[in-house]
């Protein structure tokens, strides 16, 4: 049993569930820059609903978004963000803040693991560097780094932190040893041990990765298939009575993780004179089909007889992907923009998504429910459980058309699969 105090610096997606399962067993100090974001969690209100207000309860958590709270801790997980910025480049910003900060804080024989996704060399040759101009210390000597990638799946509840095996790393096999012990302690599924930091991080990068390309080529499956009137749905039916079929579906490739990902991967391929193929064409698909499905929805009114300037369209979902809140790098809005090109209103109604933050990340004001049953052409494009409800599609099923990019509706002849 280790003997180590957690603080965990990040209370989104990743970091609060880490918290969590570390404040059943121990005091954990439970660190975010967002006073609003603590303010909340002190009240049971978790906005990313991946615990609950009992989960929350049952647990040890000093919040605080004070960071000379951190000295009380010596062992610090790092859940923050790892974006690309508009150029698709890796945005490192965040990583070099809580770097910054945690320079200020940590004291000889500290830890820090870093879970953010990044790629391979970032914990020692970004992060350490940073840590030790600003504490005075020296790393591998004062104090010690780690890395554990994150595998978090939100919306998920099956496959939730503690029930996923953890992948580990160490600057040293002592501190591998603590790293391995700490998360142990909480991970019902094991931990593996990476030989090294960098295999750690590689691991990380090549997960989604590999989830990106096999999205890229179910997505290039369907426009093939769709140009010879063949529903790549049913053509993924039929394949997957085979045994050793892979089970992907095509549709929109956002989020913080697989559409970001990949590009972390490319980016320090290209530093090392690498220019990678696979990966930047399986991209380069995903990225595309939000305008694809826009167009295809066009091409569809236009055989229909609908009007294009100024009619309205309403689309189900906004969400980066089903049953979850989060709307970071949704694919959705690229459908909303490019019909926003052909004077197209575009409307969005999504009760699962975080309202303020579509706004303030999209300036898109979602709609109500009544609202969304006004147009006469609706695009599904995020498959929330409320939307397969008999009751909802019953509501919509007077919709003159509606395009079907997630094989959420039964066949119908208002019905258009992509």
């Amino acid at each position: 049993m280790h003997t180590r105090k957690v603080s965990v610096i990040g209370l989104g997606y990743v970091g609060l569930p880490v918290a969590v399962a570390f404040g059943r067993h121990q005091q954990v100090v439970a660190f975010d820059i967002s006073e609003g974001r603590i303010n909340l969690l002190k009240q049971g209100i978790d906005l990313t609903k991946e615990t609950t207000i009992d989960e929350l309860k049952s647990t040890e958590l000093l919040y605080t978004n004070q960071p000379d709270d951190l000295k009380m801790a010596d062992f610090h997980i790092v859940a923050v963000p790892t974006p690309i910025d508009n150029a698709n480049q890796p945005d490192l910003t965040p990583l070099k803040k809580v770097s910054t900060m945690l320079g200020g804080v940590i004291k000889r024989g500290d830890i820090v693991v870093y879970e953010s996704t990044v790629y391979p060399g970032v914990t020692e040759e970004f992060c350490m560097p940073i840590l030790e101009e600003f504490s005075g210390l020296k790393g591998g000597i004062d104090f010690f780094v780690g890395y554990s990638p994150e595998r978090i799946n939100p919306g998920d509840k099956n496959h939730t932190f503690t029930k996923i095996k953890k992948v580990v790393s160490g600057q040293t096999t002592e501190i591998l040893d603590i790293v391995a012990s700490v998360y142990e302690s909480v991970v019902e599924a094991g931990v593996y041990r990476a030989s090294s930091i960098k295999v750690a991080e590689a691991a990380k990068v090549i997960e989604n990765t590999q989830r990106d390309i096999n999205i890229a080529f179910v997505n290039e499956l369907a426009l093939i298939f769709n140009k010879m009137g063949i529903s790549i749905h049913e053509v993924l039916q039929a394949a997957s009575t085979k045994w050793n079929f892979l089970p992907f579906e095509p549709g929109l490739v956002g989020g913080h993780c697989i559409g970001v990902d990949p590009y972390y991967l490319t980016y320090k391929a290209q530093q090392l004179g690498f220019h990678p193929e696979v990966i930047l064409s399986g991209r380069r698909i995903n990225d595309s089909m939000g305008k694809y499905i826009a167009e295809f929805t066009i091409k569809e009114m236009i055989k229909k007889d609908m009007p294009i300037r100024n009619n309205t369209v309403g689309i189900l979902g906004v969400t980066f992907k089903q049953d979850c809140p989060d709307v970071r790098n949704t694919k959705v809005i690229d459908i909303v923009n490019e019909l926003k090109s052909y004077h197209i209103t575009p409307i969005v109604y999504d009760p699962i998504a975080d309202k303020e933050a579509t706004y303030h990340e999209y300036g898109v004001e979602l709609v109500d429910i009544d609202e969304i049953m006004r147009p006469d052409i609706l695009i599904a494009a995020v498959a929330h459980s409320c939307f397969k409800e008999a009751s909802f599609q019953q509501q919509i099923s007077q919709t003159k058309m509606i395009i079907d990019i997630k094989n959420i509706f039964d066949k119908a002849s208002n019905i258009i699969k992509i």
